[in-house]
């Protein structure tokens, strides 16, 4: 595990001498944070690694609830484990007016090594596979959200949020519209002044297609493990901020079945010792590394479907024709591919992973990603042809249609050598056992449609 200085405390109660409570936040399996809220002097504590939570935090599902099958509920007595502070990650929350500021830990086992089934320790292990073989990995990553009304419909549904002091909703598609920008204006404004003031290098947010949709873009950083850190802040500062003015903002991935789902979408380089990019050409084309990369991406996507598509939700993104892919398709400057080559400089040359929700956990996504670049370039795998025109054409998702259903998802993955390799036997069970027995709770509700369809069926 690393170690903090302490003059990070130091430094920052000089700096923000009305601090007066700090939020100890670690991510789960799906990145919800979890932790406790604790007075700003129990800070040196937290550095000190007397701040302990429970392993059981990486056994839960959506709803909070200990998957007991995972062997860290009562069986392992829901036993604390120590949580380090991560670098630089002490930052103030300035959307709360009580003087809160917020540190992100991971978790360490007992010997005080890192916890198998904290997906930050995953990535890492992913990404000192390319120290190995002399690269670094850079990564970006764009998120997507939809701002909705805090009050649910009748039917219990949800609409589009007006905006402050707007009484009309806005309802159809409007890619890029800066109308909506405008709308909302002093919200996403204060959302981009407090990345700045929590180091999220956040390069542009543009409106979506949905009513209420958003997109926010990040810089690329040569640490993946610190991008999927910055994904964290944003997400919270996200909600946060649109709470504040009395607007929910959901990653939901589908929360509407008629419009548009949100995505998170992560590019991926690598650079060479002499900081030179692996994947440089001078066309469009791609070079023999980012063609083994691409390679690997497509192989190793259906079985990692479970990590890309964690929820019941996630599953109904996946519809033709919705900027979603359907097969482990690649192309040149296509939106419509799994693998998209964007058009851009040679030095910046780089593949666009385009499949996962806007709920994936960002250390998991990473990582898989990661991994199948890293199989590809070592293993030398060639990828398929590129796609031209309609990537949802007939005969390109039945060539290699990638598992669209949560169960076929989870078995993959289970059955997975590829995940079991790069994540880790111990962690792939944990994590297919969380995953498996929200499926059976979540398949086990009988829904009011039901009743509209079935009650006086037969």
């Amino acid at each position: 595990m690393p170690s903090i200085h302490v003059s990070d405390i130091e430094s920052f109660t000089r700096a923000h001498p009305d601090t007066q409570f700090v939020d100890v936040l670690l991510p789960d399996l799906l990145s919800t944070p979890r932790g406790k809220r604790l007075k700003i002097d129990a800070l040196p504590a937290v550095y000190a690694g007397a701040f302990r939570l429970p392993g059981s935090i990486f056994a839960m599902d959506a709803l909070g609830n200990t998957i007991e099958a995972t062997g860290l509920g009562f069986d392992d007595g829901d036993a604390d484990r120590s949580c380090i502070p991560v670098h630089d990650s002490l930052v103030c929350a300035p959307w709360m007016d009580e003087g809160v500021a917020q540190i992100q830990v991971s978790m360490a086992d007992h010997d005080g090594k890192p916890f198998f089934g904290d997906p930050r320790h995953v990535l890492a292990q992913v990404v000192n596979r390319f120290t190995e073989i002399g690269l670094r990995p850079v990564i970006a990553l764009e998120v997507e959200f939809y701002v909705v009304d805090p009050r649910r419909t009748r039917q219990g549904g949800i609409r589009p949020a007006a905006a402050p002091g707007k009484p009309a909703r806005r309802t159809g598609k409007q890619i890029n519209s800066m109308a909506r920008i405008e709308e909302m204006s002093a919200i996403l404004a204060e959302i981009s002044r407090t990345c700045e003031i929590q180091n999220v290098p956040a390069t542009s947010m543009l409106a979506e297609s949905g009513p209420g949709q958003y997109e926010v873009n990040l810089r690329h950083v040569a640490d993946p493990c610190l991008a999927c850190d910055h994904v964290i802040r944003l997400k919270r500062i996200v909600r946060g901020v649109f709470l504040k003015h009395g607007l929910h903002a959901t990653f939901m991935p589908k929360p509407y079945a008629d419009e548009p789902g949100s995505g998170t979408h992560i590019h991926v380089s690598l650079l060479k010792d002499d900081g030179r990019n692996q994947f440089a050409s001078d066309s469009l084309e791609p070079n023999e590394s980012l063609r083994h990369a691409i390679g690997g991406l497509a192989t190793s996507m259906a079985e990692s479907m479970l990590v890309f598509a964690p929820t019941a939700n996630s599953y109904r993104r996946f519809r033709p024709e919705c900027y979603v892919p359907m097969s482990p398709t690649w192309g040149l400057n296509n939106r419509g591919v799994a693998l998209r080559i964007p058009a851009d400089t040679p030095d910046n040359r780089r593949v666009e992973h385009r499949v996962a929700g806007a709920d994936v956990n960002p250390y998991l996504l990473a990582a898989l990603v990661l991994a199948g670049v890293h199989k590809g370039i070592t293993q030398k795998i060639e990828p398929c042809d590129p796609v031209t025109g309609n990537p949802y054409s007939r005969d390109c998702v039945e060539a290699a249609a990638l598992p669209t259903n949560w169960y076929e998802s989870a078995l993959l993955f289970e059955r997975s050598a590829f995940a079991a390799e790069y994540l880790g036997a111990d962690f792939q069970e944990l994590y297919a056992t969380t995953r498996r027995a929200e499926l059976q709770a979540f398949d086990n509700q009988v829904t009011p449609l039901e009743y509209d369809w079935y009650l006086t069926a037969g």
